[in-house]
């Protein structure tokens, strides 16, 4: 309409208007989009979240202790709705390529949203929050043609048929959405894993060429964001101390979905002249090693769930953190722990991609699983040996 060409060359203006004045100063647009968009991101986070607290205490808007609980007291879990709302600003300003490449990117974040706070107030049904799941990745996977595109060689598959392509994105979307919700059990955990995922995403981008810019400023709001909430997150005093909850983790397990597919997209050969052409033909490897903790945890959950003859939806205390605090460590020290050995797997990915796609993914998840299972070894020899 002309309305909509009205806007963008009045956006096209002003941002040639602002290159022009920043150039002049000497300064880069785009480190002036990345600092400012983590600065603000981290600022909006700080300052929002005891406001957010204060109400949750007040309306009793708390989470519960229960039996698998990792702590003893209520605490706020409405964190989730201070980093909606810093990355709804700051990306759609800093960013704003991204929502008109992705039509149904800021959407999405609006369901997950609406979905996420109802869960930590009412607790949702499994199937509500699967059916939005479902809705959201459609609208990203249909709408917007967010999908993996190829296997690189995977199990000798390299080009997906469009249906497969379809399913297994949405699958995956659903999938991460899910497991990096898995991984919220203790303080510092998941917000500092998807700091990590997020800086290694944005690292990636930003060596690919400017036109993943955008990506890259995306990357550093959602670390400013993730760090304005942690400060709250680890904090020792009872009044300050809040949770993302469901709301937090499903907005950042999805963006690191959406972050993690385009990765693996970007060296599929486009014939764009602004797509580098460096190819990577290991970068599904790549990426399951950057997501590899999420992974590797719900499989290894589900796979004891099996193996007991339980559902695999029925909550537990077999996660990798569990054992941990099961060996005394306290929360903090186990998220270091945990993080510290998934980098070490990350670097051994970076260090071997360039050998064969498929042994370098089974060099991960062995990798993975062996971090895994560390934790529950030393524990049964304490025990035996006690």
């Amino acid at each position: 309409t002309k309305r909509t060409i009205y806007k963008r060359t009045l956006v096209n203006t002003m941002n040639e208007l602002i290159k022009d004045l920043l150039e002049n100063l000497g300064i880069s647009l785009f480190y002036a989009k990345l600092v400012l968009g983590m600065m603000f991101s981290f600022a909006l986070t700080f300052f929002s979240i005891p406001t957010i607290v204060k109400i949750s205490r007040r309306k009793n808007l708390m989470d519960e202790p229960g039996t698998r609980s990792s702590h003893l007291r209520k605490i706020p879990n409405l964190g989730g709705i201070a980093i909606f709302y810093s990355l709804a600003v700051c990306a759609s300003i800093f960013a704003f390529e991204l929502f008109e490449l992705y039509k149904f990117l800021f959407a999405s974040l609006v369901i997950l949203l609406y979905i996420g706070v109802m869960d930590d107030i009412v607790v949702m049904r499994a199937y509500k929050k699967l059916l939005a799941q479902i809705m959201v990745t459609a609208l990203m996977v249909l709408g917007s043609d967010v999908r993996i595109r190829s296997f690189f060689g995977v199990f000798g598959i390299y080009e997906l048929s469009y249906t497969f392509s379809v399913i297994f994105s949405m699958f995956t979307f659903i999938v991460l959405i899910n497991a990096f919700n898995l991984i919220d059990g203790i303080d510092g955990l998941s917000g500092g894993y998807s700091i990590i995922c997020s800086a290694l995403f944005g690292i990636s981008y930003f060596r690919l060429g400017e036109y993943n810019y955008p990506l890259v400023v995306l990357s550093a709001v959602i670390i400013g964001s993730v760090i304005g909430f942690l400060y709250y997150n680890l904090s020792h005093y009872r009044n300050n101390k809040v949770f993302m909850g469901d709301t937090g983790s499903m907005i950042l397990g999805f963006l690191l979905a959406f972050t993690a597919i385009c990765f693996i997209d970007i060296f599929i050969d486009k014939q764009l002249p602004e797509v580098p052409r460096y190819y990577l033909q290991t970068a599904p490897a790549v990426t399951v090693a950057i997501l590899i903790l999420p992974i590797v945890d719900t499989l290894n959950v589900v796979m004891i769930r099996l193996f007991k003859g339980e559902s695999i939806f029925a909550a537990d205390k077999n996660h990798i953190h569990h054992s941990l605090l099961d060996l005394g460590l306290t929360h903090r020290r186990s998220s270091v722990y945990i993080l510290c050995y998934y980098l070490l797997v990350v670097a051994v990915a970076y260090f071997y991609r360039h050998i064969n796609v498929n042994y370098l993914l089974l060099l991960v998840l062995t990798l993975g699983f062996i971090g895994a299972y560390i934790p529950r070894f030393i524990l049964y020899t304490r025990n035996k040996t006690n």
